[in-house]
């Protein structure tokens, strides 16, 4: 018995301490750059960001001289405000239309509805680079290249394999009691669905809401090709990168910027947390 009890008590402790050394050296980078943000470009480029650590309590080595220059830059405001026109509608599209067709592909029958399935969760493997340049030549022709409607439409259809595949494996497990019970009351699928299966499904719905946000928060390549870089329609990420320089000469901006981009997605997460372990774990188990 006590052999088995230290036994135990060893395995969680070599469990624990391999957590503890894996989280050091995630946060390592993150550090890095947190404590380079408040230095100055020339340290930064003659010294590495630890040596900063040898006298932490020198003042004259710390400075909020980047979050300064990255605040005040021209363009930045405006940058935040179309990122967030980005960022709310590129993640409530593709949640509705999933949780619509994930329901679907679970408790209704239709013809063909397992070979739709495998077609739709076959997109997931397909690199999202092969469809920029065919959707821009239609964005092109439809003139809905470097508009909101544009790039929320593409967001929309690159997150939407992943986020019907999720909510499907949560929505299928739901009791089936529960949804033939709704049917034996007389109420429709969708009274069915916006009823029962959409509020049971929250965990899910959110745990993807945040990945699909953060995902589309930090996008550049999607926000370049369908936006564009003009004052207008410019995102924060775009905008960063312009602050950076053709050439990357301004990178200890990049510090300074990676933080301040970083409030909004915090306050996402932190709001939406308490839905995050059970979303993570949704339709892992039968319930």
């Amino acid at each position: 018995m006590h052999r088995y009890t230290f036994q135990r008590l060893l395995s969680r402790s070599v469990v624990h301490s391999a957590a503890i050394v894996i989280c050091f050296f995630w946060t390592l980078p993150t550090a890095g750059i947190l404590i380079s943000s408040f230095r100055e470009a020339r340290a930064i480029r003659t010294s590495g960001w630890w040596t900063a650590l040898a006298h932490p309590f020198n003042l004259t080595q710390w400075s909020l001289k980047n979050y300064g220059d990255v605040i005040m830059a021209d363009g930045l405001g405006n940058a935040f405000i179309n990122s967030v026109m980005v960022t709310i509608p590129a993640t409530v599209i593709p949640i509705t239309i999933a949780a619509f067709a994930a329901y679907a592909f679970a408790w209704m029958r239709f013809p063909g509805r397992d070979l739709w399935f495998a077609l739709l969760i076959g997109l997931m493997v397909v690199p999202l680079q092969m469809a920029l340049i065919p959707l821009l030549r239609l964005y092109t022709t439809l003139d809905l290249n470097g508009t909101f409607l544009g790039i929320w439409l593409a967001h929309a259809g690159f997150g939407l394999p992943l986020a019907t595949f999720l909510l499907y494996g949560y929505i299928a497990q739901l009791p089936r009691d529960l949804i033939e019970s709704a049917a034996i009351d007389g109420a429709s699928h969708f009274r069915t669905f916006t009823s029962l299966v959409l509020p049971l499904s929250l965990p899910a719905i959110a745990s993807f809401g945040i990945f699909q946000f953060l995902w589309v928060w930090n996008d550049l390549l999607v926000s370049l090709v369908f936006l564009g870089t003009s004052p207008d329609v410019t995102v924060v990420t775009s905008r960063l990168a312009a602050l950076v320089g053709s050439k990357g000469q301004d990178w200890h901006l990049l510090t300074a910027g990676a933080f301040v981009s970083m409030v909004i997605p915090l306050i996402v997460f932190f709001a939406l947390q308490r839905y995050f372990v059970r979303g993570l774990l949704a339709g892992s188990v039968k319930g």
